[in-house]
């Protein structure tokens, strides 16, 4: 089966959470599935292997769990995107606007070194705020952001807009499946 059917298939969608209004997606059979897991995480490495990257982040909390797989699997170094307070070490902080409030993401200073291309990788692409933040994080971290990887994009929420803003290019930004208001 083709692996955006399969992830169609496999994607559960639950109304009204975290709020009402909200459909949330949730990867967890994704996960609860290695074939499909290891379908997703090698597709990911594989869309930004010829462009390249030094490190991989994972933004809290799936992101982990994806970020940290695709860096295993390409044999590079992974380090979290974390919520303030989370992490033991100096860090850097940005603050966003998520779809339902405010926010800050944090990395260590020494996340990675100087000049190296950083992919990003999450489970979901709503509305931007949270990527476009670890955008801004690379960017300040003087790294060069070599894409954002996502296993799900919710395509009417205007999230590549909000890249877009953080000065990352659409070839930079590819998500696994992409699902329409209301799908």
């Amino acid at each position: 089966m083709d692996l955006r059917d399969s992830l169609r298939e496999s994607i559960r969608t639950v109304p009204d959470f975290p709020k009402p209004g909200i459909l949330f997606k949730d990867i967890t059979p994704v996960l609860q599935d290695p074939p499909l897991l290891a379908r997703c995480v090698g597709e990911i490495t594989r869309a930004f292997a010829g462009d390249g990257f030094d490190v991989v982040g994972g933004i809290e909390a799936r992101g982990f769990i994806l970020g940290a797989l695709v860096a295993h699997t390409a044999g590079k170094p992974f380090f979290p995107l974390r919520k303030p307070g989370k992490l033991p070490w100096n860090c850097l902080r940005e603050s966003y606007t998520l779809e339902y409030g405010e926010a800050e993401l944090e990395i260590h200073t020494d996340a990675f070194p100087a000049g190296q291309r950083v992919l990003i990788v999450d489970d979901l692409l709503a509305t931007g705020g949270t990527a476009a933040a670890a955008a801004r994080l690379v960017s300040r971290g003087k790294g060069v952001l070599a894409g954002v990887g996502l296993l799900v994009e919710l395509t009417f929420l205007g999230g590549r807009a909000k890249l877009r803003a953080a000065g990352v290019d659409d070839q930079q930004i590819r998500s696994l499946i992409g699902f329409g208001e209301g799908e």
